[in-house]
């Protein structure tokens, strides 16, 4: 008996302690970064044309030297690679490459001194630079320079920043896109936390990211759902992005919105359509006349309200929302309280079908308006298509720079330049 009861009390500690599963979860397959290659591969040779670098000097002996105004005239990148590390993160890769740069030099040797321009080219421009991914304690993306080591010819050097705008933009790129805040405000009521559960897998293939995919409510930000839902599988590669959505994440929506009080509604007077009041004064006309005759000439109202949260059922064959609601009808005698004719509890099921439009996700069983997922500003999808599985769905889907490259980060530094203040 003290067996079993230890046994049940350690499959309860193992339950409980369970990684939470994922409301949201973001495949990038090798499509997807063929795509940002081509944009980070224009960046990177306008980047290094418009480095500057500090003036250098050095001696040996009564040799004195000077070198400034260092410039990249032009930049060839023969060959040049992005691609997923697996365990670490990303490659970027140039090989076999040629620039051409000018700079000043002043040279004091003895009693001479000596100014004048350099032109200067080398071949066998080799760039190979890992970024390793990880979660930082506040859920964000953490990317690191790991290694960035680049040689031309004989002549070795090692960079610790040179480019650390590119950095900056794949890390934007990756995690809760550039407008996002860990917890964003969907609107005056309801929030969204997209924070990371976990660091990003990166294979060959692919990098999947697990959010937290959360709704909270603004006025109360600890009342929120338990993530019971299933873990979204995601096992294709062949679009570009891949998005993984489960019961949960529609659930813990429609829950803020019901704890926030949307989920109510008071028609009467002008806001009463003509046919619906024709409808009620019909259905309760000898109720009426039994409770009082005199009441036929007021006006009548209809008030619904959600007794509880929505709940959302994924199955293969589509996604459905049960609703419970109490109808209430009124009559609105001028001067006195309102005379109750009827009170119901209605239950109903309806479809909600799930659409893309950039990336904006949308439900005809609408959370109030669309709802950003995680992704770049300046990136959106398109030829999405919506699959259908047991506890979540998938959206599969190409992606579209809407923005120049240049556009999305500067937009970036603006931002965070708002954000500080």
């Amino acid at each position: 008996m003290a067996s079993c009861t230890v046994s049940i009390l350690f499959l309860l500690i193992v339950a409980m302690s369970a990684a939470e599963p994922p409301g949201c979860k973001i495949r990038i397959t090798n499509r997807g970064l063929e795509m940002l290659k081509y944009e980070t591969q224009k960046f990177v040779v306008e980047e290094l044309s418009n480095i500057t670098m500090p003036e250098m000097k050095g001696n040996e002996g009564r040799f004195e030297y000077t070198i400034n105004e260092v410039k990249i005239n032009e930049l060839n990148l023969t060959y040049a690679d992005l691609a997923f590390q697996p365990g670490l993160g990303l490659l970027f890769e140039v090989q076999n490459s040629s620039i051409a740069l000018s700079f000043q030099r002043r040279i004091l040797y003895w009693f001479f001194y000596d100014t004048g321009a350099i032109n200067a080219s080398a071949e066998g421009v080799n760039i190979h630079t890992v970024l390793h991914m990880t979660k930082d304690d506040l859920g964000r993306l953490k990317i690191s320079n790991i290694t960035c080591d680049a040689s031309i010819g004989k002549m070795k050097m090692k960079f610790t920043g040179t480019l650390g705008r590119v950095y900056d933009f794949l890390a934007t790129f990756l995690t809760t896109g550039m407008r996002f805040l860990l917890n964003q405000q969907v609107d005056k009521y309801v929030g969204i936390d997209y924070s990371l559960l976990s660091d990003p897998v990166v294979t060959s293939r692919s990098l999947d990211m697990d959010f937290r995919g959360m709704f909270f409510e603004l006025g109360n930000e600890n009342n929120t759902l338990v993530n019971y839902a299933v873990n979204p599988i995601v096992r294709e590669y062949d679009r570009m992005v891949y998005l993984g959505l489960s019961e949960y994440f529609f659930d813990s929506g429609l829950y803020s919105y019901y704890k926030a009080g949307i989920f109510q509604m008071n028609i009467a007077n002008e806001r009463m359509p003509k046919d619906l009041e024709m409808l009620l004064r019909t259905t309760y006309f000898g109720t009426i006349m039994m409770m009082n005759p005199a009441l036929v000439e007021y006006p009548i109202s209809l008030r619904l309200e959600l007794n509880s949260a929505p709940k959302t059922t994924i199955k293969t064959s589509g996604a459905t929302v049960a609703v419970t609601a109490i109808a209430t009808v009124m009559v609105l005698p001028p001067g006195t309280a309102p005379v109750q004719l009827s009170s119901m509890t209605m239950e109903a099921k309806f479809n909600a079908k799930v659409s893309m439009k950039g990336k904006r996700l949308a439900v005809l069983a609408d959370l109030r308006r669309g709802v950003s997922i995680p992704l770049a500003d300046g990136l959106d999808f398109v030829e999405e298509v919506v699959e259908y599985h047991n506890g979540y769905l998938i959206i599969g889907a190409n992606l579209h720079f809407s923005k120049g490259l240049r556009e999305m980060i500067e937009r970036k530094i603006q931002t965070d330049a708002e954000n500080a203040i």
